[in-house]
């Protein structure tokens, strides 16, 4: 790093948990982040304030007034962009030294596999289940971490699934594709805005400390909020024998 990194990154490296080595290395990473709304946008903010090297921003929407309440990554003038090209737009003001690619796509198969394949971790901040699954599935496929959130009304929630390793659950594992899940978009039920600034700074944090390879993570965790009451739960995850993505019948290859 020049003396200019050293200084913009001078708090991390000031932390024995990450030091120089540790804040070349977020320098050096690329993380793929799919969704520019209220939990890709702290999210997305906080990994390029703290140097991810690479971040690709996927969104296909485009900015409406009624996004700005809680997607804080865009403003007033941003009304009627592309969110991706919105989000990098911001970020880039944020921190011009990091690479933002922006995806202004519903992120399909082919684009996802490749996507992930180049990445070093995935934040999931996206809003439909859909997605998720695909998302869990090709993580699998390339054996990356998976950092997912999710926030409604007053109820939050984070997990990680690192599928590096053999012994961690996957996101099927909590949530069976063929179980009764239903989307619940913020358009019809509502969400209080700090509550995904909450839960995407913390899939920020996850994701640093993932890659750093510090602290403990949430995998085989989900952390689950009231933002009513401020309490939280921890449940404990663990691999289910019965998974059909991560106990053998995935359908996506390398």
């Amino acid at each position: 790093m020049n003396d200019h990194q050293l200084l913009r990154y001078s708090r991390h490296i000031l932390l024995p948990q990450i030091d120089i080595a540790g804040q070349e290395k977020l320098n050096q990473s690329h993380v793929v982040i799919i969704g520019a709304g209220g939990l890709g946008s702290p999210a997305a903010m906080y990994l390029t304030a703290s140097g991810i090297g690479q971040i690709t921003v996927c969104d296909g929407d485009h900015v409406d007034l009624t996004n700005l309440q809680r997607q804080i990554v865009h403003d007033n003038d941003a009304i009627g962009l592309a969110k991706a090209a919105s989000a990098k737009r911001s970020l880039t003001r944020i921190n011009p030294e990091v690479n933002i690619v922006a995806v202004e796509e519903h992120v399909a198969e082919d684009t996802l596999n490749r996507l992930i394949a180049e990445a070093d971790a995935v934040v999931d901040a996206c809003d439909n289940f859909s997605t998720r699954h695909l998302i869990n599935r090709i993580s699998l496929v390339h054996k990356k971490p998976l950092i997912s959130g999710a926030a409604v009304r007053f109820d939050g929630q984070i997990s990680v699934f690192d599928l590096r390793y053999e012994s961690s659950p996957c996101y099927h594992c909590l949530y069976p594709e063929e179980g009764n899940q239903e989307d619940m978009p913020c358009a019809i039920m509502g969400v209080f805005s700090p509550l995904v600034g909450i839960i995407g700074c913390m899939q920020a944090a996850e994701t640093l400390k993932t890659l750093l390879n510090i602290g403990e993570s949430l995998n085989g965790r989900l952390l689950l909020l009231d933002g009513l009451t401020m309490n939280w739960r921890s449940v404990k995850l663990h691999k289910d024998p019965a998974c059909s993505i991560c106990n053998g019948s995935n359908q996506f290859t390398r």
